[in-house]
């Protein structure tokens, strides 16, 4: 087999995730990666998302993560872009960003929304981290990856981006494109 033929197969076996900001009155909805064991983001603030299920596309898996994770019903989503996280400790990772305003709040014993927009999103326990609305304007003096700072910076411009490729040694970001 070719080295171009492997290089594809190899890139095609990445993992694929989503990863967005929900946000509420100035503020977006942050993860403190706090509760799982050997997580790689241990510490960090994300956004909400996770791992494409098979069969998924994009939006599909987002609007499920963020169900899942906080409780909430997206109605729609502003996709901005992929980054392409590549590691030499972590798998190499392809997440696919969102940003939402419009999203509702499930109540679980009726399955009806509940949410409106004058009122304070209430926010779930959720088995990864702890959720908190940060102002936009804090989000970079967060605990972040330091790529994250690249397409955050584009995100709270309301800039899409495309792609973007962060390349880590450990923890350390060693370039990007």
């Amino acid at each position: 087999m070719c080295l171009a033929t492997l290089m594809q197969n190899e890139r095609l076996a990445m993992k694929r995730t989503t990863l967005g900001y929900l946000e509420h009155e100035g503020r977006w909805l942050m993860m403190l990666r706090n509760k799982k064991e050997n997580d790689q983001s241990e510490g960090k603030w994300l956004g909400v998302g996770g791992k494409f299920l098979p069969g998924e596309d994009a939006l599909e898996c987002f609007t499920r993560e963020v169900r899942e994770e906080t409780g909430f019903a997206l109605e729609s989503a502003h996709f901005h872009g992929v980054v392409h996280f590549i590691s030499d400790t972590w798998e190499d990772e392809d997440m696919y960003l969102y940003t939402s305003t419009e999203f509702s709040w499930i109540d679980p014993s009726s399955g009806q929304p509940c949410f409106s927009r004058e009122q304070e999103p209430p926010l779930p326990e959720c088995n990864e981290g702890t959720l908190h609305w940060i102002p936009k304007d804090k989000v970079l003096d967060l605990n972040l990856w330091e790529g994250d700072h690249l397409f955050l910076e584009r995100l709270l411009s309301e800039t899409d981006f495309g792609e973007l490729t962060v390349r880590y040694k450990g923890d350390t970001l060693v370039s990007f494109s």
